[in-house]
C-alpha cells in the first residue's frame, strides 16, 4: 500500500489527505503482516492530531464509507476538539456545533458505534464551551432532538438524544479541563439536570415507550449520578426506577441506576429522600422471596445489592431518624434475610457475601453514638447480632460430602475464602456481643455434643467449632470460663471426617496460648496431635498446630517430648507431609528442645539428625543430578528450620512473675547444642558444596543454615566463626554468588566489632571484596544481585566497623568507583543499596585517610552520576535515596560540593533540558543551605526532578 509503504518512502513524508487515510485503515484491518499494520496505525495516529484532520474528518463521515472508516472521522473530531480545542478560532465554534448536531441526527439511524463517537465529540465542545459561550446547552440539546416531530425515525433520534446525555457526563469524568474551569464546568451540568430529568421520567413511565429508550434512560440516569446531582432532585426518578424493576429486561439496568443514586456520598445530605426510598426497598421483599424460592438468583442478587447500598452508605443517618427506626429494622432485618439466603455459596447462591460488610458498617456506627444513645441502640441490634452468628455459622456449614465432592477446585476455594470473611465478621461481632457470644455457642456446641437420642450431622458441629476458633484465634481468651469445659469438649467429638477433624485441629491451635496458662490440660488434647500428624490430609492443620503448641507451651511439654520428637521422626522419615509442613514440624521440634537440658537437647538431636547424615553422605558421593539436588535442598532446609527456632539462650528460669528471664551463656552451659551439631557435620557440608558451587540453589540452602544459625545463636556461634569465614572465603573465590555476600555481611554485623573475631572478619572481607573487584573489571551488568548484595556488605562493615576501610589490602578507590557503576544499574534494589553505601561512606572522610582521598579526588564523578539520576536517568521512586547522598556530600565536604555543583551544571543541557541555568542555580543554591535538615533536601530534589522531566506543575506528578 503506497500511502504507508516502508519500502516506498517513509511515514512521515506521505500526506494525510482522505485517500491515504482510506488506505491506511484498510491496511490497519486487513494486512496479514503485523509489521505493516503498527506502520498503519502509527501513520494514523500522527494524521488524526495533524492540522490537515479537520478537512478529512468531515470526508470520512460521508454515508458511502464503511462504518470502520466513519468511526475513524468521528475519533479524530473528538480527538482534535477534546486535545486541541486552542487551535480552533472562536467564530467557528457555533459552525462546527451545528455539523455535529447534523451529522448526529443523520446517524441516529446509522452505525452505533460511530453515533457514539460523534456523540462524544459534542459533549467534549460542549464541556469547552459551558456555561459562558454556551449556556443552557443541554436544554438545546434536548429541544433539537425533539423538534422534527415522532415520524419514522421519532425512536432513532430519542435514542440518540440519551446516548449524547449518557456521554455527557461521562466525557466530563475524562476531560483534561484546568482544575478551576472544572469545577464551574460541574456546577453548570449539575444545573442543566433541570432539562434532564423531566425527560427521562416521561420517557420511563410512557407504557408506549420501547424497552430500548427506557433501557437507555437508566443508563443516562447512573451517568448523571457521578455529577453530584443532588437526591432531592432526583429521588422521583429514582422512585420511578423501582416500579420497572419488575420488567426482566430492565432489571439489570434499573439496579444499577438505583444503586449509583443511593451510593453517591452526597446522597446523605438529602435524608428526608433517603427515607422515602426505604419503604420502595421494603416493598421488594415479596419479588426477592419469590425470586429466592424459583431459584432465580439474578434477581435475589440485585435486589440485595439495592438495600445493602441502601444500608450500608446510610446507616448513620438512619439510626438517627429516631422515629423511623421501625423501617430501618424492617430494612436490617431485609439484609439478614441475604445473608441467610439459602444454598451453598458460590454453587447454589452468590449473593450473601454482599451483605457482611454491611454488618461491620452497622456495628460501627452503633459504636460511635454516645453512651445513653448506645445502649438504647444495643437493646434492640443485640439479638440481631446474635441472631446473625447463627445464620453465619449456618452458611458456613459444608454441603454433604457427596456434593461437596462434585464442586470444582475454584468452587471450593471460594468457599474456603467466604467462610474467612464469614470468621473475620465474628471476631468482629465479638467486640459487640463480648463473653455472652463465646458462652452461647459453647451452650450450643454442649447440646449437640451430649444429645445421644438425636445425633447431629458433622456440618454443624464443625461450624459451632469454627465459631469458637474465629474468635479464640484473635481474642484473648485467657479469662473466659467456657474454655476449659471446650478443651474437655475436645476429646469427646466423633471426629469422622476430614473438614471436621481439620477444624478440630486449628481450634486447638487457637487455644495455645491458653494452654500454656492451663498446662494440665494439655494431656487430653496432646494425644489428638499428635495423631494428626500421620494423616496427609491433616497436613497444615495438625503441624501448625503443633507448632503453635511447642511455641507457646515448650516448657510444659518437657513429659512429652520424647514422645513428640518419636512420632515427629517417623511421619518424617515416612515422608507423610509436603516440604513446607516438613519444614514447620522442624521449627516446632526447635521449640521444644530449646526448653529440654543441654545433654537430652543433644542426645534428641542426634538421634533426630542422623538419619538425614546418612542420607546426606549418601548424597554427597553420588554424581550431582536432579533428582538429588531436590533431596540435598530439602535436608538442608530441615537443618535451617530446625536450627531457625532452637534456642537456648532464651531459656526463662522458673522465677517469680515481674523478674526478667535469665539469659543463660555459652559458658555456664558448654558449648551450644547447634554448634555441636554444626561442627560435626561442617566436613560433610564442605564435601557437598565442592560438587555443587555452580548451583546457586544448593549454595543458597548451604548458606541458610549458617544465617539461621548465626541469627539464633548470636554470640554462642562464636567458635565457628574462624571456620565459616574461611570457607565462605573459599565458596566466594571459586564461584562468586550473592547469598555468600549476604553470610558475610551478617558475620560483619554480629562479629566484626569483637576483637578475637575480627582477623578472620577482616581476612573474608578483604577476600570477597577483591573478588568482587575482578568481577566489575570482567563486566557486572550479568550479576546484579551479587552487585547489590555487595553494596549493602560494603555499607554495613562502613557502619559497623569503619576500620576495615583502614586496611592496607582494601582498594578503597576501585570500591567507590564500583559503586558509581551501580548508581547506573536499571535494578531499583541494587541502586537503593548504593546510595546508602555512599551515606555510609561520606561521614569518614575525616577518620578514614583512604575515604578522604578518593572523595577528594572522585567526589566530583559521585555528584554527576546524582545528577544525571534526578535528571531523569532514575525513577523518580528512588529520588529520597539520591537527595541523602546530597545531603551527606553537602555536611561532610560542603567547600568541595559547592565547587563541583558550580561546575557540573555548567554545561547547558545538563542534567536535562528541560531546566534553565536560573533553575540549576538556584537549586544549587537551595542544596548548599542545607546542613541539617534532611528532609527539606528530599523536597528540593523532589521538585527540581519534576522540573528536569518536564512534569513540574502537571497532574500526573501531583498524582504520583
Amino acid at each position: 500500500m503506497e500511502a504507508v509503504d516502508r519500502s516506498a518512502q517513509s511515514p512521515d513524508t506521505v500526506q494525510f489527505t482522505v485517500e491515504n487515510v482510506e488506505k491506511a485503515l484498510h491496511q490497519l484491518y486487513y494486512d496479514p503482516d503485523i509489521e505493516n499494520k503498527n506502520v498503519a496505525q502509527k501513520w494514523l495516529m500522527q494524521a488524526q492530531v495533524s492540522p490537515q484532520a479537520w478537512q478529512f474528518c468531515w470526508a470520512l463521515l460521508s454515508p458511502e464509507k464503511v462504518p470502520e472508516i466513519q468511526y475513524f472521522g468521528a475519533s479524530a473530531l473528538h480527538t482534535k476538539i477534546s486535545r486541541y480545542w486552542g487551535d480552533i478560532p472562536a467564530e467557528q465554534y457555533d459552525s462546527l456545533k451545528t455539523q455535529l448536531f447534523a451529522q448526529i441526527a443523520h446517524f441516529a439511524s446509522g452505525s452505533k458505534m460511530v453515533l457514539t463517537r460523534l456523540c462524544v465529540a459534542l459533549a467534549s465542545l460542549a464541556l469547552n464551551v459551558m456555561p459562558d459561550l454556551w449556556p443552557g446547552a443541554v436544554a438545546e440539546m434536548v429541544r433539537a432532538f425533539q423538534e422534527e416531530g415522532v415520524g419514522a425515525d421519532g425512536r432513532a433520534r430519542c435514542l440518540a438524544l440519551l446516548e449524547l446525555l449518557t456521554v455527557l457526563p461521562e466525557e466530563f469524568q475524562t476531560s483534561r479541563l484546568p482544575q478551576a474551569r472544572k469545577g464551574r464546568v460541574r456546577e453548570a451540568l449539575a444545573a442543566e439536570w433541570a432539562s434532564v430529568c423531566p425527560l427521562l421520567r416521561q420517557l420511563l413511565r410512557q407504557p408506549e415507550s420501547p424497552g430500548t429508550v427506557k433501557a437507555r434512560v437508566l443508563k443516562c440516569l447512573s451517568s448523571w449520578v457521578l455529577l453530584d446531582v443532588p437526591l432531592s432532585e432526583s429521588e422521583a426518578l429514582v422512585e420511578d426506577c423501582f416500579a420497572v424493576l419488575t420488567d426482566p429486561e430492565l432489571f439489570d439496568a434499573a439496579v444499577e441506576a438505583i444503586v449509583n443514586a443511593i451510593s453517591h456520598p452526597d446522597a446523605q445530605r438529602h435524608v428526608s429522600s433517603l427515607l422515602k426510598l426505604v419503604p420502595q426497598v421494603l416493598q421488594r421483599q415479596d419479588q426477592l422471596r419469590e425470586a429466592v424460592q424459583s431459584g432465580d438468583m439474578e434477581t435475589s442478587h440485585g435486589i440485595c445489592r439495592i438495600a445493602v447500598a441502601l444500608g450500608e452508605n446510610h446507616s448513620r443517618v438512619l439510626l438517627d431518624q429516631v422515629e423511623n427506626w421501625h423501617s430501618f429494622l424492617a430494612l436490617v432485618n431485609m439484609i439478614m434475610f441475604c445473608t441467610g439466603i439459602p444454598g451453598h455459596y458460590p454453587v447454589n447462591e452468590t449473593t450473601s457475601s454482599l451483605t457482611l460488610t454491611f454488618w461491620y458498617t452497622l456495628q460501627d456506627d452503633i459504636m460511635s453514638f454516645d453512651m445513653e444513645k448506645q445502649a438504647a441502640y444495643l437493646q434492640v441490634y443485640r439479638p440481631v447480632y446474635f441472631q446473625l452468628v447463627d445464620v453465619l455459622l449456618h452458611k458456613a456449614q459444608f454441603p454433604t460430602e457427596e456434593e461437596y465432592v462434585s464442586w470444582s477446585s475454584d468452587e471450593k476455594e471460594q468457599f474456603r475464602i467466604y467462610r474467612v470473611d464469614i470468621s473475620d465478621t465474628l471476631m468482629y461481632v465479638y467486640e459487640m456481643l463480648g463473653a455472652e457470644l463465646l458462652s452461647s455457642l459453647y451452650d450450643k456446641l454442649g447440646r449437640v455434643l451430649t444429645n445421644a437420642e438425636q445425633p447431629t450431622p458433622w456440618q454443624h458441629t464443625e461450624a459451632l467449632l469454627y465459631g469458637l476458633q474465629s474468635i479464640a484465634e484473635t481474642i484473648d481468651v485467657s479469662y473466659s470460663d467456657v474454655i476449659p469445659g471446650l478443651i474437655g469438649f475436645i476429646p469427646r467429638i466423633n471426629v469422622n471426617n476430614v473438614q471436621l477433624a481439620d477444624t478440630v485441629m486449628f481450634t486447638i491451635g487457637a487455644l495455645a496460648e491458653w494452654l500454656s496458662d492451663h498446662p494440665v490440660m494439655l494431656s487430653s488434647v496432646l494425644p489428638m496431635v499428635l495423631q494428626a500428624l500421620g494423616n496427609p490430609d491433616l497436613s497444615v492443620s495438625s503441624v501448625s498446630t503443633l507448632k503453635k503448641i511447642c511455641r507457646e507451651c515448650k516448657y510444659d511439654l518437657i513429659p512429652y517430648a520424647a514422645n513428640i520428637v518419636a512420632v515427629s521422626q517417623e511421619v518424617l522419615m515416612k515422608q507423610i507431609h509436603k516440604s513446607s509442613q516438613c519444614m514447620w514440624l522442624m521449627q516446632a521440634l526447635g521449640f521444644l528442645l530449646s526448653a529440654l537440658p543441654v545433654e537430652e537437647i543433644l542426645q534428641n538431636l542426634h538421634s533426630l539428625i542422623t538419619p538425614y547424615i546418612q542420607q546426606l553422605e549418601k548424597l554427597a558421593d553420588e554424581t550431582p543430578n536432579p533428582s538429588n539436588k531436590v533431596a540435598i535442598i530439602h535436608i538442608l532446609g530441615l537443618l535451617s528450620n530446625l536450627f531457625t527456632t532452637l534456642d537456648i539462650s532464651k531459656k526463662e528460669e522458673q522465677s517469680e512473675e515481674g523478674v526478667p528471664p535469665v539469659k543463660t551463656s555459652p559458658s555456664q552451659l558448654g558449648p551450644n547444642p547447634v554448634v555441636v551439631v554444626l561442627q560435626q557435620v561442617f566436613a560433610l557440608i564442605h564435601t557437598i558444596l565442592s560438587k555443587w558451587l555452580n548451583d546457586s540453589q544448593v549454595v543458597e540452602a548451604v548458606c541458610a543454615i549458617f544465617e539461621k544459625s548465626v541469627k539464633t545463636l548470636l554470640s554462642d556461634f562464636a567458635p565457628m566463626v574462624s571456620q565459616l569465614s574461611e570457607m565462605l572465603g573459599r565458596m566466594y573465590s571459586t564461584v562468586p554468588q550473592a547469598s555468600a555476600l549476604e553470610l558475610t555481611r551478617l558475620m560483619v554485623h554480629i562479629f566484626a566489632s569483637e576483637p578475637e573475631h575480627f582477623p578472620p572478619i577482616k581476612t573474608l572481607f578483604e577476600l570477597v571484596t577483591s573478588v568482587t573487584l575482578s568481577i566489575f573489571q570482567q563486566g557486572p551488568r550479568d550479576h546484579p544481585d551479587i552487585v547489590d548484595s555487595f553494596m549493602q556488605l560494603q555499607a554495613q562493615a562502613l557502619k559497623r566497623k569503619p576500620d576495615l576501610f583502614l586496611s592496607e589490602n582494601l582498594d578503597v578507590k576501585a570500591v567507590y568507583h564500583c559503586g558509581l557503576i551501580s548508581l547506573e544499574f536499571p535494578e531499583s534494589p541494587t541502586v537503593k543499596s548504593t546510595c546508602l553505601f555512599y551515606a555510609e561512606l561520606l561521614p569518614h572522610c575525616g577518620d578514614v585517610p583512604a575515604v578522604g582521598q578518593v572523595v577528594q579526588e572522585d567526589g566530583k564523578l559521585l555528584l554527576k552520576a546524582v545528577l544525571k539520576a534526578i535528571g531523569g536517568q532514575s525513577p523518580r521512586s528512588l529520588m529520597e535515596q539520591f537527595a541523602e547522598v546530597l545531603f551527606c556530600l553537602n555536611k561532610h565536604c560542603p567547600t568541595l560540593l559547592a565547587m563541583w555543583l558550580k561546575e557540573a551544571l555548567q554545561p547547558p543541557d545538563f542534567p536535562s533540558p528541560h531546566v534553565s541555568a536560573e533553575q540549576k542555580d538556584n537549586f544549587a543554591e537551595q542544596i548548599l543551605r542545607e546542613h541539617v535538615n534532611k528532609r527539606r533536601v528530599k523536597e528540593i530534589v523532589k521538585e527540581f526532578t519534576l522540573v528536569c522531566r518536564g512534569l513540574h506543575g502537571t497532574e500526573y506528578a501531583a498524582g504520583y
